[in-house]
């Protein structure tokens, strides 16, 4: 079994490197990569700036982190109905709901005067984001050519670069007003709305939305056992990621140009390995063991930056450092549940997410309160702790997800 593991997955490495083939795409594919770009730069715009939002609006660490956990919270819920709005929209429509969506409540982000009322309009932007996400990755991989491996890799790609460039521009624009990262999101997604009406042909789409889909059907998928061992890891996995992604800004001390520096650094590796290191990492280990690995390593880096919090250079390095364990454990986790049941992959897709964005929802506020409750320390040990739960999680069910990487090997 190994070997023909190995063999195939030689294969799809090769073919993943072939250039030519893997940016050989219908202009949907590419219409929908470059808005994913636009979305994606969302979160990264709005990072820079957390702690001029608890500056000027007068909002404890604990409050400004709800501005993820409302995110997340609406996004988590909404996953479970993106299947059902997309069947009757269809993939363009869905995309292009997202996004005015999106547009809307981060306009209405940038001229609100209270972190309550930010609060709730991030969760409105939560929603467009979980309609346009789910959709995103479900039109990548059935519109692009070349099987799921390149499919994946892309949408990673289209993170990456989003995530990368967003803080870049979002420390450019929150040095001049924090209301600025709010206003652009919401400038960007008008761009990305005309972009996807032209480029993207409704009749591409229209296949592919036929079947009628359930409420239930996410609930129905979540009785695959290879479906939830990964959803619950990637919920437990994701306590560390927004724990740095959230509260690392309050403790490295930084303004928002300096900010948007670090954590540019950060997508930038994030997007690199996505794309390039993910697939060797498939080719030596196999998807579940090289998880693993990540994993590890990202749960080691967490407790660096707890037990050494007041160390700047120490903490700025690790966080940059941890997009490249991020980047490559974003693709190995996605491959593996596009590859987990035979179930439709947007219905997959809308269980996973509901579950991974639960751990999303939480970890962000957690992290505020127990600093408030403790020290700066305790955050990052606590998301340390989470990320090594989801390994011990994968491991004691290996029996369940170690085909994944035969159903990789025959694509």
């Amino acid at each position: 079994m190994s070997q023909n593991v190995t063999t195939a997955a030689k294969v799809v490495n090769e073919s993943i490197e072939e250039e030519g083939s893997i940016l050989k795409q219908p202009k949907a594919v590419w219409a929908v990569f470059f808005a994913s770009i636009i979305a994606f730069m969302g979160l990264g715009l709005v990072d820079p700036i957390l702690p001029a939002i608890a500056n000027q609006l007068d909002a404890s660490p604990s409050e400004v982190t709800l501005l993820f956990t409302s995110y997340n919270a609406v996004m988590a819920i909404a996953m479970l109905v993106t299947g059902t709005i997309s069947s009757k929209l269809g993939m363009k429509g869905t995309l292009l709901s997202g996004i005015v969506i999106i547009a809307l409540f981060a306009g209405l982000g940038g001229v609100s005067n209270d972190i309550w009322t930010l609060v709730g309009l991030r969760g409105g932007w939560g929603f467009g984001n979980a309609l346009f996400v789910a959709t995103a990755l479900t039109a990548i991989v059935t519109l692009a050519t070349g099987g799921n491996a390149k499919a994946i890799i892309l949408y990673e790609a289209a993170i990456g670069l989003g995530i990368s460039v967003g803080p870049l521009l979002g420390g450019w624009l929150g040095a001049m007003s924090w209301r600025g990262p709010f206003l652009g999101v919401a400038t960007l997604m008008v761009i990305a709305f005309i972009g996807l009406s032209i480029l993207m042909p409704k009749a591409n789409v229209k296949k592919s939305t036929k079947q009628k889909v359930s409420l239930l059907d996410p609930f129905r998928a979540m009785k695959h056992r290879s479906l939830m061992v990964l959803g619950i890891t990637a919920a437990l996995y994701n306590f560390g990621f927004f724990t740095l992604l959230a509260y690392a800004p309050f403790v490295l001390g930084l303004d928002e140009h300096g900010l948007g520096f670090v954590f540019l650094g950060w997508g930038l590796l994030l997007a690199i390995t996505s794309v390039f290191m993910a697939p060797k990492l498939q080719q030596w280990f196999g998807t579940v063991k090289s998880m693993c690995m990540m994993l590890i390593l990202f749960g080691l880096l967490l407790l660096a930056m707890g037990i050494w919090t007041s160390t700047q250079w120490l903490v700025i390095t690790a966080v940059i450092l941890s997009g490249a364990l991020l980047g490559n454990n974003n693709t190995l986790i996605t491959t593996a549940v596009m590859n987990a049941t035979t179930v439709e992959r947007s219905t997959a897709s809308a269980a996973y997410s509901f579950l991974r964005f639960i751990g999303a929802a939480i970890a962000p506020f957690l992290a505020g309160k127990l600093s408030e409750l403790f020290n700066s320390s305790i955050p990052f040990i606590v998301g340390g702790v989470f990320v090594f739960i989801s390994v011990l999680v994968v491991w004691s069910n290996h029996a369940h997800v170690k085909h994944v990487d035969e159903v990789e090997a025959g694509h």
